[in-house]
């Protein structure tokens, strides 16, 4: 027996799920659990070397930062949920206050 679905049909299928699921994640959050706000971002630098004839090795010999601390784009929360936009992770928070004050 063979599985006449369209590849494109099942995928976007499952996108909407984990969409809708994602969604509802967002705007229900587990009371029990804990809602702190939480992303990742990086800061470049540029490093410089030196190098030792000596040991034949190079020796970190100054750091300089090159980029300013920006606000990540995604964020997640303790609670497991991630992928957030900051709008969804205010929604998100909102939501659990929400539930603690009733």
């Amino acid at each position: 027996m063979t599985d006449d679905r369209d590849p494109e049909t099942s995928l976007d299928e499952w996108k909407a799920s984990m969409r809708a699921e994602h969604e509802d994640a967002i705007a229900n959050p587990d009371p029990a659990e804990d809602h702190r706000i939480e992303g990742v971002t990086q800061v470049n630098h540029r490093v410089y070397f030196e190098y030792d004839s000596e040991t034949d090795r190079l020796a970190r010999e100054r750091v300089e930062q090159v980029g300013e601390l920006t606000d990540p784009e995604l964020r997640s929360c303790a609670c497991g949920v991630r992928g957030m936009t900051p709008e969804e992770a205010r929604e998100h928070v909102r939501a659990a206050h929400e539930q603690s004050e009733e």
